[in-house]
């Protein structure tokens, strides 16, 4: 018996021999160390064994599995991770055969320990660059259990961590794997995704996602025995390892992750996983986030306003982050987007609920925060674009507006307001280019006193350059204690002004005298002309101004339809900002009149002074004594005093349409004086631009790319419409009867055969004959004179 086991054992292979001795009796001392040597020592030697080694490791580790007999499946495994790191030959994908079906089998098994055993080995092999890929390995098993474990619910909190932490450890070293080969598997595929990501998320829904993001990181070791913590890290790697085409393979089954456990309301979770998501992908891949999201917005149109309003509010969190590498079509088309939403839910029916307003506000928000991080040339192009949005912002569209309108230009106008707030104005030439600013005169003018109160405000927050806004939200007659910064204008804003004030005035002035406006309507309309005062600070805008203030007392005495409390209030209002202009320019006489009216109201109509009211007592005299008016002619003298020339404030104070003819409205946006209008006589030529040594100064209009581009268009429509004349000329030539030819170039008239028949006849006659006689006959009392003057005045005159 014992010779039969003698032979027994000699005849079998070395391999086996070897793979045997490192297993000792009893399980519990562990390794047989000199014998592992050995075997490592043949397989490196004969690297061609090595799938042989490995299958017969299995086979023992298998039917100690099924004995129960843990101890020896332990050694077996760590023998495996030995020949595994030493051996790195070309021949190693086959070992990892049958290194990968012994992780299989211990993954199967229902012990944790032989889990997590397995889990920690297959981490070391996923470390391992191999020399030659694997065309043939698959890891569909290791992605559904490791997403399985992941979900692990055992009854024991502390076997139940080990497990999850195992299983996102394992679904770690599967990403690493698969990447860092080419030829195997895609696992970006939605069969993986679908289970990598949900698994992540499910240990992630733990985190401390609301607590400060600045609080103390826990160290390396703490974080990989904390399963939520070490999930963010294996998400971060995840997404900061996908390519632009894969984004979205990762996106989608977060998002439907978030759909299925209803983690939308509320968003914590949400805007914490976007958020890691924003920072740990490429920057120039965000905006891809960004589309999902906004795509599933839509998805979601029909759902709930409050999951609406969550969704919104989460890409307002993380919109920001995206701005920075959005260009071109990119940001309006993410405007849009966005102004689409808005859109709809006005449409809704459900549009005066509280929660359809708060999913509009979040879009607002959205909408802030994007141009917030964009550069101030593209926020002036947002503005432009919404402004294009806002119904009958359009002069061929200025018709009465329903309810739903009226709703979406209050929307979008709030949407304008808070891209205004992120924008810095330098210059005002800028900020309100012409296709921007005419719309938005537009808008102050609508019927809705709420609308006109938005558009005061866009206003205000585009035109206060030094913050000076919260200083002026009131009229007030202590211009001294208001402390305000004033800095003289420059140029640009001088040529802004001078040539679109008339058209920002009569806006002003027209938009206060309606009947509907409310004390926060006057009040806004007086803080933009108040900080159009102070950021225009300067000699050449001051009569404008001060024109514009004597138009409103003129409005509030002559006009019957104001009501009593409007007039009252444009009395309030234009002593405040007449003391408000003496004092940013520094006119001293001026000052010491407008504070003797002051005086003057203070004893006899108070009411005429600050503050608005919105009622005043029905007994109040509408009619004032002059000392309480402002007086023209003493506003004038003050101003010569002050060495102003005040001849154009002499015009007139009247303030309506008839004061923009001054914007030479004879010369055409092209350039081109009008044929009409010169027939007409109503252009004024400029003597001193025929007189020698004279240069002519010309008014043009200042070269924009907006003013360049209708130049183009107009030449461009000139020519055709020249060129079909020319074709229907030729048309008639060729296709007309003789008789109607000969009619149409008869002459119908003989002043040019006359003309040239006198000139005939006098040329005749020789000048230098004619006697004295004949010079006394023409005029007898003129001395003598040329003869050239006397026989051809008409070509002298013609």
């Amino acid at each position: 018996m014992l010779g039969c086991c003698w032979c027994c054992s000699a005849l079998r292979p070395r391999y086996k021999r070897l793979v045997d001795n490192i297993f000792p009796i009893n399980p519990q001392d562990g390794l047989v160390k000199n014998n592992m040597e050995k075997l490592t020592f043949y397989s490196l030697s004969s690297p061609e064994k090595l799938d042989r080694i490995g299958e017969y490791l299995f086979q023992r580790a298998s039917r100690d599995i099924y004995r129960r007999r843990n101890g020896f499946v332990v050694i077996a495994m760590e023998a495996m991770d030995q020949l595994l790191l030493a051996c790195h030959a070309q021949t190693l994908n086959l070992f990892v055969e049958s290194f990968l079906k012994m992780i299989q089998k211990l993954l199967e098994s229902t012990d944790p320990q032989l889990q997590i055993l397995a889990t920690q080995s297959f981490v070391r092999f996923a470390n391992i660059e191999e020399d030659t890929p694997s065309y043939h390995t698959r890891y569909d098993f290791f992605v559904s259990k490791y997403s399985a474990m992941c979900h692990a619910n055992n009854d024991n909190l502390e076997t139940r961590k080990q497990i999850r932490l195992a299983g996102i450890q394992g679904l770690q070293g599967v990403v690493r794997k698969t990447l860092s080969d080419d030829l195997v598997e895609n696992i970006w595929e939605s069969v993986h995704m679908d289970k990598i990501v949900p698994s992540l998320l499910y240990n992630m829904q733990t985190a401390r996602y609301v607590e400060k993001e600045n609080s103390t990181p826990d160290s390396p070791t703490e974080e990989r025995s904390n399963p939520p913590q070490f999930a963010e890290t294996c998400m971060r790697e995840l997404v900061g390892r996908a390519s632009f085409g894969h984004i979205r393979c990762v996106i989608r089954p977060v998002l439907r992750h978030l759909d299925n456990h209803q983690l939308w309301v509320p968003n914590y979770f949400a805007i914490h996983t976007f958020r890691i998501i924003m920072f740990s992908i490429q920057s120039q891949y965000s905006y891809t986030v960004v589309e999902a999201l906004m795509t599933h917005l839509d998805d979601n149109s029909k759902s709930s306003p409050k999951i609406r309003t969550s969704i919104a509010d989460t890409l307002s969190k993380i919109i920001a982050i995206a701005a920075g590498e959005s260009v071109g079509p990119s940001v309006l088309e993410i405007i849009n987007s966005l102004l689409s939403h808005l859109r709809i839910s006005v449409t809704r029916n459900q549009y005066s609920s509280n929660d359809e307003q708060l999913y509009q506000e979040a879009l607002i928000n959205a909408l802030g925060e994007f141009a917030n991080h964009l550069p101030d040339y593209q926020k002036i192009e947002i503005m432009m674009f919404i402004m294009s949005k806002v119904p009958c912002s359009q002069p061929d569209r200025f018709i009465t507006v329903g309810k739903g309108d009226v709703l979406l230009q209050s929307i979008l106008l709030k949407s304008l307001l808070k891209v205004g707030t992120k924008y810095q104005t330098i210059h005002l030439n800028t900020t309100f280019p012409p296709s921007f600013l005419e719309p938005l005169l537009r808008m102050s003018l609508v019927a809705d006193a709420e609308m006109r109160l938005l558009v005061q405000k866009i206003f205000h927050t585009l035109i206060d350059r030094h913050h000076n806004i919260n200083k002026l939200t009131k009229p007030t007659l202590n211009i001294i204690e208001l402390d305000l910064v004033v800095n003289k204008s420059s140029r640009p804003d001088v040529i802004f002004i001078r040539k679109h004030g008339p058209e920002i005035y009569l806006a002003l002035y027209e938009s206060i005298e309606l009947s509907s406006n409310t004390v926060e309507n006057i009040e806004a309309i007086y803080t933009t002309l108040a900080l159009l005062i102070v950021e225009l600070a300067s000699e050449e805008t001051v009569l404008e101004q001060l024109r514009l203030i004597l138009s409103l007392q003129d409005l509030a005495i002559v006009n019957s339809q104001l009501s009593t409390t409007l007039k009252l209030n444009l009395h309030a209002i234009v002593v405040s900002l007449l003391i408000l202009v003496s004092h940013i320019c520094s006119l001293t006489y001026l000052i010491d009149y407008v504070e003797k009216i002051i005086s003057a109201r203070e004893k006899e109509g108070i009411h005429l002074l600050p503050p608005l009211k919105s009622d005043y007592d029905n007994d109040l005299p509408t009619k004032f004594s002059s000392s309480m008016l402002v007086d023209q002619s003493i506003v004038t003298e003050c101003l010569k005093m002050a060495g102003f020339d005040a001849g154009k404030l002499q015009q007139g104070s009247k303030y309506n349409s008839n004061s923009l003819q001054h914007r030479h409205s004879w010369v055409d946006t092209a350039g081109r004086t009008s044929i009409t209008d010169i027939n007409s006589g109503s252009v004024e030529l400029d003597s001193g631009g025929s007189s020698p040594g004279t240069q002519k100064k010309l008014m043009v209009e200042e070269l924009t790319f907006e003013s360049m581009k209708k130049i183009l268009t107009e030449s461009s429509n000139i020519q055709n419409e020249d060129e079909e004349k020319r074709i229907q000329l030729s048309e008639y030539f060729r296709n007309a009867s003789f008789q109607d030819l000969i009619l149409k170039t008869q002459p119908q008239h003989d002043v040019l055969q006359s003309k040239l028949s006198d000139i005939f006849n006098s040329i005749t006659v020789e000048p230098r004959n004619l006697s004295q006689q004949n010079i006394q006959a023409i005029d007898p009392k003129s001395t003598p004179t040329p003869a050239y003057e006397i026989h051809f005045p008409e070509l002298f005159v013609y």
